[in-house]
């Protein structure tokens, strides 16, 4: 998912190549196991491009998103933190993702220990990598803003909505490839209209990387959801639930 290769310690950070023939090799593998996770990993460094190196400079444009690139939190240690996530009321944006954890039992840590087989140098001290793991760190919490599910359909309306917000390659190759497996597996579900919906919304709603996360969660939901321009996930929102997870192609 990152965009540097560092040959040594004063080597240039260089813009990783397009390898589309890895991104499918990597996809076919996952499509025969939807829980190898580190595929995606292995997508989104494939596909990232100049993406990732655009998207920092894009936060630095902003008066918030250059100070939360000079304070550099890692999300990942708040988000882990059970006594900060408790702290938040119910309705807000907080509880809700600590809800949706307690409930699917995820834990941002076990995310990065899959990105780290892949990407070895994921957590060096470099402002593109942070930014990468930021992009990481925020998957769940897209979950909660935007109201997809865990189920494949969900995750390629989250990966094609995070397409349009970050013009990441490797979010609209998995989006766009999971709609194709769904429609195949199910034709009666309207896979490829849900994740272009996802996206629309994902380029009209204000820009998601550059928040102040840990202000957002103490907002109420809906209130900070009419605030980003998100809109409702109206074409995955009309599937049956059963539908849904019946789907061979799960994600949850």
């Amino acid at each position: 998912m990152t965009t540097v290769e560092f040959s040594d310690d004063f080597g240039r950070v260089r813009p990783q190549k397009l390898r589309p023939l890895k991104a499918l090799a990597a996809f076919r593998r996952l499509i025969r196991d939807k829980e190898d996770t580190a595929q995606v990993f292995e997508i989104m460094r494939a596909l990232s491009g100049r993406s990732i190196a655009r998207g920092y400079g894009r936060m630095l444009a902003s008066i918030e998103g250059g100070r939360q690139a000079f304070l550099r939190d890692e999300l990942a240690l708040k988000l882990d933190d059970p006594t900060w996530l408790a702290a938040f009321a119910p309705g807000t944006v907080g509880a809700a993702y600590r809800e949706f954890r307690e409930a699917k039992g995820f834990t941002a840590d076990g995310l990065a220990e899959v990105e780290r087989e892949v990407i070895p140098f994921t957590d060096a001290p470099h402002p593109h990598l942070w930014y990468s793991r930021r992009l990481r760190d925020v998957h769940d919490i897209w979950h909660v803003l935007t109201g997809y599910g865990t189920d494949a359909l969900g995750e390629a309306c989250v990966v094609s909505f995070s397409y349009g917000q970050t013009q990441n390659l490797g979010f609209g190759f998995i989006g766009w490839g999971a709609a194709r497996e769904i429609h195949r597996e199910n034709a009666s579900i309207p896979a490829r209209k849900a994740v272009l919906q996802a996206w629309r919304h994902g380029r009209a709603a204000r820009w998601l990387p550059a928040l102040d996360y840990e202000a957002l969660f103490a907002e109420p939901l809906e209130a900070a959801r009419s605030r980003l321009g998100l809109r409702p996930a109206g074409v995955y929102a009309a599937v049956p639930q059963e539908t849904l997870l019946a789907l061979k192609l799960r994600a949850a």
